[in-house]
């Protein structure tokens, strides 16, 4: 505010200068109106006004209060439950790949363990054991069709029937499933000789399923080579569809003949189905220059579940190879347990062997004389044809 500029002697001049006011009441009536004014406000009036208006306040402002109050506790709810939906989600996923991680090395360890616990038993087939029967091998996909697995079984001789015809027949009591692999026999197909002997004629119907995805194609064309070759000495296959010549496959395309190529030069590993008591003998999809590399490869796992087969053998300090006769010896104070993983480890070896040429295989230095039914201080046979199996 503007400070005055009149100064006190002026205004006191000035009042003077107004005219008088005369107030005709009577005095007793003021007094008595000064009386009423001067009289005190009851204690309890003001309090209780105080009161009421602050419930006035708080009635008006409690639903923003609630309102506010509730949504912080949503958000801190929301954020809680999110940041432990997090913590759950990488904790489970940790706990995923720790579960995965020990179930496969505890069936590791439980394989292992019912070998130990199995009678040393061999799982090929050994020319003293054929007798007058005939050995054939299936070449059978395993679960995941990544791989082919040979099972081999000893069949009557029948007089009189081509090798094929016997081969086919024997087909439908295959227990694939039974033996955790593919049920994939018998085919969807008839295979008969040429007058020649030399091809297999190769017949499927036209609504056959071969060509239905690539993996379908290269097992059906896999394995009807590996059947061949390993169960006779034919050169060629021909394909025919309802008799007219080729086969359709979508990936492929069109084949009607293929030549039947000798497959050698692989390294044995073992294959282990779930619940399976022993592991196949499962030659390896690579091939190797010479023994000494397959050897070597044996050593440590493989893709497609192939697992080492020589992991818990005694290593081997030199190989060598004459007229057939593969000599080896073990590292100096090698030891050598006669259990059945042991023997399996040396089937996988002859196998192996057998893979290269090799008729027999002796030991040099063996830590044991026996492992099993095997005889190591004398030269021993290669086998004739892994994983045997009995069917109806």
């Amino acid at each position: 505010m503007k400070k005055s500029e009149w100064s006190d002697r002026e205004l006191e001049e000035l009042l003077r200068q107004m005219p008088r006011i005369h107030d005709h009441r009577d005095p007793h009536d003021i007094y008595h109106n000064i009386s009423l004014k001067r009289k005190r406000v009851r204690p309890w009036v003001l309090p209780g006004l105080a009161a009421t208006a602050a419930l006035l306040l708080f009635l008006l402002l409690m639903p923003k209060l609630m309102g506010g109050m509730h949504f912080s506790h949503e958000s801190a709810e929301e954020k809680s439950t999110s940041s432990s939906n997090t913590a759950a989600q990488k904790d489970s996923s940790a706990f995923k790949k720790e579960n995965a991680s020990s179930k496969e090395a505890e069936t590791t360890k439980t394989q292992q363990a019912n070998l130990l616990k199995t009678e040393n038993v061999k799982t090929a087939i050994y020319e003293d054991e054929v007798g007058k029967g005939t050995v054939f091998t299936y070449w059978v996909p395993d679960e995941q069709a990544q791989i082919l697995i040979p099972v081999s079984i000893i069949a009557n001789h029948s007089s009189g029937q081509s090798w094929i015809t016997n081969y086919t027949a024997l087909m439908a009591n295959l227990q694939e499933e039974e033996w955790g692999l593919s049920d994939f026999y018998p085919l969807n197909a008839t295979m008969k000789l040429e007058k020649d002997g030399n091809t297999v004629i190769v017949d499927v119907p036209s609504d056959h399923q071969y060509g239905q995805g690539s993996t379908a194609e290269t097992n059906f064309i896999n394995i009807v080579q590996k059947d061949i070759s390993t169960n006779s000495n034919c050169k060629k296959i021909r394909f025919t569809t309802n008799g007219l010549p080729g086969i359709e496959l979508g990936n492929i395309g069109r084949k009607e003949e293929i030549d039947v190529a000798s497959q050698n030069n692989h390294a044995y590993f073992f294959y282990s189905p779930a619940n399976s008591k022993l592991p196949f003998l499962v030659p390896s999809i690579e091939t190797y220059n010479n023994i000494n590399s397959a050897l070597e490869a044996m050593k440590t796992d493989q893709s497609g579940g192939l697992k080492s087969s020589l992991q818990s053998f005694p290593q081997i300090d030199h190989v060598s190879i004459s007229n057939k006769m593969m000599y080896l010896s073990f590292a100096v104070n090698s030891s050598l347990q006669d259990n059945q993983e042991s023997l399996l480890s040396f089937e996988a070896l002859l196998l192996t062997a057998k893979e290269f040429g090799i008729e027999k295989v002796r030991i040099k230095n063996s830590p044991l004389s026996n492992l099993g039914p095997f005889d190591l201080t004398e030269e021993i046979n290669v086998p004739i044809a892994p994983n045997l199996r009995d069917i109806p």
